[in-house]
């Protein structure tokens, strides 16, 4: 009440008027007891607890519908308002996680948010630190000895991967809202809890807090419902689960890993704590990487795949000298010309079926001394190749090499770490279920698709090369950009897509199990 009264202060004379009438109509026996509440009488003061308790229920509401109505009644002014209120958990948990700004590596408390949450729902959590670098791995309903070749009992692990940390949010000036304020935004609307229109604001909000924010109310949807009713029905119909996800009962263990270190050298991050449980041999048989993977609505497109990527520094040595004097000098940007326009031409290889063909790309040009009449001494050159998995990586250096020598060039090469290519061949179960889970929810099918950037998809494929892995998230648009925005609207279909799949997974695994346990079952030579 004493919000709304400040609010009313600098609203206009009609809104504190309303306020007003509002207050006239409380019951007056929420700001007074009644007799019966000073009875000795232990039934009657109970009695009278309750009916307090209720009357203090109901005023609370009436305060938060006179707060919302408010702010919609303040922004049909022709503006839109920012909100200090969602109906929707994850866009409060995606704002709490934005108002911490964890520009890489730092974490900065964001994976301490998510571990208490993790934690309330049976979760074991253990924080692994490399470098300057905060890492989280969580486990549910995790299986002793998690080993295919030793565990007959062997439960399935399906990991969440995403990360905590972002990149910086450029200049603070140009955001329409503070960067990392977590702004809610919404049109007017006369809708009483109408949240739909509603726009999360804020660096992070799609790449990728609002990510973690939906998987993580999904995960409590998925395991709280299951927990009260495996039967229960919810709006796309039926559950599919049939049992309770307890220990004993789900049929597959799930993880969670977040990294501080996705959007910087991604060095001591999913790299890093992969390598660590493998050397701990946890098993990864499923990842759902929570990148922002959707083009124009959410979930229509699910990554199966990404392209590999290499890139070389290329120094071309030339002889520094006068322009005047070309003859006693050998200029490298001359020199280099024929070689790059070669390896620009080049047709490294025809892609696969679902693979683009293999690009390259220079990206940056650097020679010179700044000065007019000096013919340079050195060119460097950084280029890129995004690669299919129809050519190596070693089959492009070599390639290069053999262009750079035709050319006759006095050349250094150093080449960057490789980031291979990777596939889930489809039909998979978890592909499957993925694109299942969109059409459940959504009612559009989605495209599988290989296209984009690299994630940490990358990181499970190499130290778990038979994982099935897929990329599902909010609609990547404005990644990076100045006013990086998602609606609530998509971190609401998020979520009920995650729950989904996490349905049809379990169901899926379930099934599994009870064939497998029939073929262990001996046969019994009737007479």
């Amino acid at each position: 009440l004493i919000e709304i009264i400040a609010m009313s202060c600098r609203l206009s004379s009609s809104l504190l008027l309303n306020l007003l009438l509002l207050l006239l109509l409380f019951p007056k026996n929420v700001l007074s007891f009644s007799p019966s509440m000073n009875s000795s009488s232990p039934e009657s003061t109970t009695a009278a607890t309750t009916e307090r308790t209720t009357m203090l229920g109901r005023t609370s509401n009436l305060a938060v519908r006179a707060a919302k109505s408010m702010a919609v009644a303040a922004s049909k002014g022709g503006h839109t308002t920012a909100l200090s209120f969602s109906s929707s958990q994850a866009a409060n948990l995606a704002q709490e996680l934005i108002r911490i700004p964890s520009v890489t590596p730092q974490d900065r408390g964001c994976q301490d948010v998510v571990r208490q949450r993790l934690e309330t729902m049976g979760f074991v959590c253990e924080t692994l630190s490399f470098q300057d670098v905060t890492n989280l791995w969580a486990v549910y309903n995790p299986v002793a000895n998690h080993n295919h070749n030793t565990n007959h009992d062997h439960k399935p692990l399906v990991a969440f991967i995403g990360h905590t940390d972002v990149v910086p949010s450029g200049p603070v000036e140009a955001w329409s809202y503070p960067p990392f304020d977590g702004k809610i935004v919404a049109p007017p609307s006369d809708g009483e809890d109408d949240y739909s229109d509603a726009i999360l604001y804020g660096r992070g909000a799609v790449d990728m807090k609002g990510g973690i924010a939906a998987f993580l109310v999904a995960l409590e949807t998925f395991l709280g419902s299951n927990s009260d009713n495996g039967d229960d029905q919810d709006e796309n119909g039926p559950s599919l689960s049939s049992s309770s996800s307890s220990s004993s009962s789900l049929p597959y263990s799930i993880g969670v890993l977040l990294t501080s270190d996705e959007e910087g050298d991604a060095q001591w991050g999913t790299r890093a704590t992969l390598e660590e449980l493998k050397r701990r041999n946890v098993q990864i048989d499923m990842a759902i990487v929570g990148e922002p993977s959707s083009l124009s609505r959410v979930g229509d497109v699910v990554k199966v795949g990404r392209r590999g990527s290499l890139s070389g520094d290329l120094s071309i040595i030339g002889i520094q000298g006068h322009v005047a004097y070309p003859h006693l000098a050998k200029n490298p940007i001359h020199e280099s010309l024929g070689a790059l326009k070669d390896m620009v031409d080049e047709v490294w290889d025809e892609g696969t079926e679902d693979f683009p063909p293999t690009s390259f790309q220079i990206s940056n040009i650097q020679s010179g001394t700044g000065a007019l009449n000096i013919i340079p001494g050195f060119k460097k050159v950084h280029f890129n190749f995004r690669y299919s998995p129809a050519t190596t990586d070693i089959q492009l250096k070599n390639r290069v090499h053999e262009i750079l020598n035709a050319h006759e060039l006095d050349y250094t090469l150093s080449w960057s770490e490789t980031n291979f290519p990777y596939e889930t061949s489809w039909p998979s179960e978890l592909v499957e279920e993925a694109m299942a889970s969109v059409k459940d929810v959504m009612d559009y099918t989605a495209k599988p698709c290989t296209s984009g950037g690299t994630s940490d998809g990358r990181f499970v494929a190499m130290f778990y090369p038979k994982a099935q892995i897929v990329e599902m998230g909010l609609i990547n648009e404005t990644i990076h950009k100045v006013d990086e925005h998602t609606s609530v609207r998509d971190l609401e279909s998020l979520v009920r897509i995650y729950v989904r799949l996490l349905e049809r997974l379990q169901a899926a695994e379930s099934m599994k199990q009870k064939v497998k346990y029939h073929d262990h079952v001996p046969i019994e030579v009737l007479p």
